[in-house]
């Protein structure tokens, strides 16, 4: 059965749309990228974030001012994740939106037992994050992420623009095809704001009791789900 979304268009459309756009758009700058979603879906459009970093949010509120910036909170995150998401909604021009699980850490515990994070990785999860999401873009058509495909193994086939089957939504991945070089110089360039932890040897930010600083050498998200097969949350596969 064909499904149509709030603004009008079916599926088959956005589908379509996105399978050309990730064929047009793949030599496109990352701005390219985001004034084409900004023009193809309006308000329709949020962006993603996990608070490691402003890029995204900085990139999108340029091509849509004003666009909607989608965060979990898991009820696990470190200090500074939720102070850099103060900051962002305060500095830049996107309209934050939090997202929170259904339970609370202690009705979850109460349930499932504590620290289902160890015990459960994935349900914790879905739980916390997978479920919240799902939720909280049923409102939209598309929404932007900050996947690079440099970030590991599992991300390297990342298009800048795609179809999401799982939530019938077109995805963008504007800076697919940057490397941690090309987000450093953004950075520098635009006094983007970003995750203290970053600093402190942090490569990769999540969740505080699935989250370690890096070992020399290590890529970028090895110290996520440390000593686990688990490399991703589920929300981008």
């Amino acid at each position: 059965m064909t499904t149509v979304s709030a603004q009008g268009r079916a599926t088959g459309e956005l589908r379509e749309l996105a399978e050309r756009a990730g064929r047009d758009l793949e030599e496109a700058s990352a701005a390219e990228i985001l004034s084409w979603a900004a023009e193809t879906f309006g308000g329709r459009l949020c962006v993603t974030s996990s608070m490691e970093d402003a890029v995204v949010a900085h990139l999108a509120s340029r091509a849509l001012p004003g666009i909607d910036v989608v965060f979990l909170d898991t009820g696990y995150h470190f200090p500074e994740t939720i102070g850099t998401r103060d900051a962002v909604a305060a500095v830049l021009d996107v309209n934050v939106i939090t997202l929170t699980p259904r339970q609370t850490v202690a009705e979850q515990d109460a349930q499932y037992g504590p620290r289902l994070h160890d015990r459960d990785p994935d349900l914790c999860c879905r739980l916390r994050k997978v479920q919240p999401l799902e939720e909280g873009l049923a409102g939209y058509d598309a929404w932007v992420t900050g996947l690079r495909r440099d970030e590991s193994p599992t991300r390297a086939g990342t298009p800048v623009v795609a179809w999401d089957e799982n939530r019938q939504k077109v995805k963008v991945s504007p800076i697919a095809r940057w490397t941690q070089d090309d987000v450093d110089a953004y950075i520098e360039e635009h006094g983007v704001l970003t995750n203290p932890l970053l600093m402190d040897g942090y490569g990769s930010v999540g969740c505080a009791p699935c989250t370690r600083r890096l070992l020399e050498g290590e890529d970028a998200r090895a110290g996520r789900w440390a000593g686990r097969a688990k490399t991703e949350c589920g929300l981008h596969g």
